[in-house]
């Protein structure tokens, strides 16, 4: 959350002469409400269904940048798709994380203790994003050019 993904991720599809696609972005296209809505509407749970439906059909139908959201990798199924792409982990600290979002309630994980929250989620969370991920950038104190060339030299791509 608030790592930068949508923006580097815009970058790098550009530099690299690629299209862009996010599956959140596919997500509320197609049910027609934010996330925090399905969240509280259904469940996270319901959006996780959701989540793992619009990745399986982005990575069949888009051969861009693809960038999935913080809950992607939890599911086993998304990993074992993700296994053999180039997937770069973007990392940033807690108190990166309160610079960019305020951590505000916005983001439905996060509505309760947000810094204690974000904490938990990315203790639960970081070994899967390590076991996914090509290569891991941090993005901690950089712009998102900053982040997009160093995404780019890890991955030893050559923009078009």
């Amino acid at each position: 959350m608030g790592v930068g993904k949508s923006s580097v991720g815009r970058l790098l599809a550009e530099r690299l002469g690629v299209g862009y696609r996010d599956t959140d972005e596919d997500i509320v296209a197609a049910e027609g409400r934010t996330i925090a809505e399905i969240f509280v509407d259904e469940g996270e749970s319901a959006f996780r269904e959701l989540e793992k439906n619009a990745v399986r059909a982005a990575l069949s139908g888009h051969e861009g940048v693809l960038a999935l959201g913080g809950g992607a990798v939890l599911d086993a199924g998304t990993r074992a798709l993700l296994a053999g792409q180039r997937v770069v982990y973007l990392s940033m600290d807690v108190e990166e994380a309160v610079r960019r979002t305020g951590l505000n309630a916005a983001r439905p994980l996060l509505a309760v203790n947000p810094r204690k929250q974000w904490r938990d989620l990315m203790e639960a969370r970081r070994h899967l994003y390590e076991e996914a991920a090509t290569v891991v950038v941090a993005t901690d104190g950089r712009t998102p050019e900053e982040v997009t060339q160093a995404a780019l030299d890890a991955l030893e791509l050559k923009e078009a």
